[in-house]
């Protein structure tokens, strides 16, 4: 069991009580989970301050505090730890406490607005096919080479990151492959870990709502950059303008890849339709079953990022040929009688274009679009009526319904949706605020030609309604009404 002592490296402090000789069996920003033995962080957040929490933290056996404020506190045998700031303390602690374990496997972080899930796990994915043991930190699922565990974060916070990396080196993974949030950046959560490579897929208008403004948001996507280390990569996706934003300051090996414009990987759209992609890759033709421009950019980045660690070319691009589509990530199901109905995460609006688009460029001429597309509550209001303008643009039939709605009334954010549309894209949409009852309309009206998207959810098996979730799978949903039709 290590000491105190031994994990108080890697930022400024001041022990203002107690011993640093003291064994130390768990680190714990959650006071309601502190036991004996276990450090407690003070971190004030945006809706609690942990400092609140200290005393009761002292009560269920905590004796050492690491704390931002100094207070006045009943326990004489404790250990205080007074720091400038407790997120970074704890990042720091947690890497140490875990015997630093990003320094002994290959991590690659993926951050951008869209395609960070898709890239994370094909990469995953493809080096498992290729015979690696590696790992996966993601929003839809982690993995511990072929063992899974349940995501709650698209990032986890420092503790069960560290805990993660050093089961993945525990268990003989010599890669992972691991999502960046932009909110990890900022809350500190990826602080002391060393990266091999970060790559940059592209940035839009998303998570307003906690970073207020879009340069703000710029800033915490490019600070991820600015901290890799000279013996790391940094991939940038170049047809993105904030691309080579990611690359200032960087003090990482830098690299950058495009479809559109002169870059270090570059790729060429054969073919795309609905049986998947051709692509030109490095002078090389091969054909994939994902389907759509944006997955061009997705295997793009897998396989730059991939020859940047090391792997033959050929031996990516065969392995590249046989791997399927990510969980909720286009993912479609096909009927004898009725429609194919699509199912994608699209939640904001620049990838709402995006699949939108791609489905106007496959489907058959005289096959219509249906989409089933809501905007989750309590988060970024200025993107709902830029998504109903996108999708009733790019529909024929637009079917407003509900996502996530957590703690708003969901026929009000339909509202914000609806301010959007024109009034002969008001009089044409559909408003449905059960979703399930949305999905069944649009499969319902569509016929065996025509595509439902149902865009929004992606992945996730749950919908959220007043702080209590329950089971929802858009792709389960669909198949079932679609079974309804064959019957």
């Amino acid at each position: 069991m290590k000491k105190l002592k031994d994990i108080l490296v890697g930022f400024d402090f001041e022990v203002t009580q107690g011993d640093c000789d003291m064994p130390v069996k768990g680190l714990h920003f959650d006071s309601r989970l502190v036991t004996g033995g276990d450090v407690f962080f003070a971190i004030p957040g945006v809706l609690v301050d942990g400092h609140d929490y200290i005393q009761g933290a002292i009560d269920q056996g905590c004796r050492c505090v690491i704390l931002e404020k100094p207070g006045d506190y009943s326990q004489d045998d404790m250990t205080f730890v007074l720091v400038k700031d407790g997120s970074i303390a704890l990042a720091a602690m947690a890497s140490a406490f875990f015997d630093h374990p990003s320094r002994k496997i290959d991590l690659v972080g993926i951050t951008g607005t869209n395609g960070k899930t898709t890239t994370a796990t094909l990469l995953h994915d493809l080096y498992s096919s290729i015979g690696h043991k590696c790992g996966l930190i993601s929003t839809v699922t982690n993995k511990v080479a072929d063992r899974s565990i349940k995501s709650t974060h698209t990032t986890p916070n420092p503790v069960s990151l560290n805990s993660l990396l050093n089961e993945m080196v525990n268990e003989g993974c010599t890669h992972c492959f691991m999502e960046v949030s932009s909110h990890a950046v900022v809350q500190n959560r990826i602080h002391g870990v060393q990266f091999k490579g970060g790559v940059f897929t592209n940035i839009s208008h998303d998570h307003l709502d906690y970073h207020k403004t879009f340069d703000a948001y710029i800033k915490a996507k490019k600070k991820f950059f600015d901290d890799l280390s000279r013996d790391a990569f940094a991939l940038v996706n170049i047809d993105d303008k904030n691309g080579s934003v990611m690359l200032q300051n960087t003090l990482a090996q830098k690299y950058n890849f495009a479809l559109k414009t002169p870059a270090d990987f570059k790729a060429k759209i054969i073919e795309n339709d609905i049986s998947g992609l051709i692509l030109n890759m490095d002078g090389k033709e091969f054909y994939s079953r994902l389907i759509g421009r944006f997955n061009a950019y997705n295997l793009l980045t897998v396989f730059a990022t991939a020859t940047l660690l090391g792997e033959d070319k050929l031996r990516i691009l065969s392995a590249l040929s046989n791997l399927s589509s990510v969980d909720g990530r286009f993912q479609y199901v096909k009927g004898q009688k009725g429609p194919t109905a699509i199912v994608d995460y699209a939640h904001t609006p620049d990838a709402l274009e995006n699949v939108l688009s791609t489905i106007n460029s496959i489907k058959k001429k005289n096959a219509k679009l249906y989409t089933v597309v809501g905007c989750g509550g309590d988060r970024d209001v200025s993107k709902r009526p830029i998504m109903a303008s996108i999708a009733a643009r790019l529909s024929d039939q637009l079917i407003l319904t509900s996502d996530n709605p957590r703690n708003e009334n969901p026929d009000l954010i339909l509202e914000d949706m609806r301010k959007g549309l024109d009034e002969v894209e008001r009089d044409m949409a559909l408003s449905i605020s059960d979703r399930r009852e949305a999905i069944k309309l649009a499969i319902k009206l569509a016929s065996s030609l025509d595509i439902v998207l149902l865009a929004g959810k992606g992945h996730e098996k749950y919908q959220e309604i007043k702080g209590v979730r329950y089971d929802f799978d858009d792709y389960q949903i669909a198949s079932e009404f679609l079974n309804q039709i064959e019957n």
